[in-house]
């Protein structure tokens, strides 16, 4: 069985062979693409940007309105394809007060729930391996 740190090691290059391929393939597809075609692609590119960007901009603005009508509300409201799910707000404690407390007052641990410890995969800075 693999050490983590040879797993780890493994995984990036899996990571750079996808890469790797995906470079090929982009490759690949320019070679086949005339210049008149890629001055084509490039006009459509540019159009559609402005369209995407205005249509990013309305639903942005779309759904903030909706966030701000819904958290007036109270509560969630259902449409056909999305529904604006209204939240309770999260209570949190001061972690580090409680357990300064629990020092001295033990009896309030029976109270305090400690989940299961997980793991998230990230990838490591280009800034930190020099």
């Amino acid at each position: 069985m693999l050490a983590i740190g040879e797993k780890l090691e493994r995984l990036n290059d899996l990571y750079l062979q996808r890469d790797a391929l995906d470079g090929e393939k982009q490759k690949l597809v320019e070679q086949i693409l005339s210049p008149e075609v890629k001055a084509h692609l490039a006009e459509i590119e540019a159009e559609f940007a402005q369209k995407e960007e205005a249509a990013g901009a309305n639903i942005d603005a779309l759904e903030a309105a909706i966030k701000a009508d819904t958290l007036a509300l109270g509560e969630t409201v259902r449409g056909a394809a999305f529904q604006a799910v209204w939240n309770k707000g999260r209570q949190s404690w001061d972690a580090k007060g409680l357990t300064t407390y629990a020092e001295a007052n033990p009896e309030i641990l029976q109270f305090r729930k400690e989940g299961e410890p997980s793991v998230t995969l990230r990838r490591v800075s280009a800034k930190g391996a020099d």
